[in-house]
């Protein structure tokens, strides 16, 4: 399981540090593409093709742009030896990667937010909203 925040820079040249933790998990070479909310998914290749077989699964009226937006801009990356990928620029433009970067597990995928965005976000998550998610799993 991906857990635990992390804080990185976007080196000049477009990478960023992949924290240890989740490198382990998801292993030598895994795929980041445009997630949700301006932000970069990130999955280990298992988990990417459970991903794909679930969007093919869908009828194509409903998956076809859920192809377009998840593989079109997709990159299959590896961590040099200082555990730093290269981001394409399309990746960081899209989610507006240009300096400090937030770096989060999220279950079964890692997501990489432009810091303020994060931070943005994370405001928005009220005790209430919490609660009543909580409620809706029946705890």
């Amino acid at each position: 399981m991906l857990i635990g925040e992390y804080q990185h820079i976007v080196d000049a040249k477009g990478r960023v540090f992949i924290p240890a933790r989740f490198r382990e998990e998801l292993g030598l070479r895994f795929i980041v593409s445009k997630g949700l909310d301006n932000c970069l998914f990130v999955y280990s290749i298992k988990e990417w093709a459970l991903l794909e077989e679930k969007i093919r699964s869908l009828p194509l009226s409903k998956a076809r742009n859920l192809q377009r937006f998840f593989f079109a801009g997709a990159a299959e990356v590896e961590a040099d030896k200082q555990g730093r990928v290269l981001i394409p620029q399309s990746l960081r433009d899209y989610a507006s990667l240009t300096k400090e970067v937030t770096i989060i597990g999220a279950s079964n995928r890692v997501e990489i937010w432009d810091k303020q965005k994060w931070e943005d976000m994370c405001e928005g998550i009220t005790p209430q909203s919490i609660a009543e998610a909580m409620d809706e799993l029946g705890f």
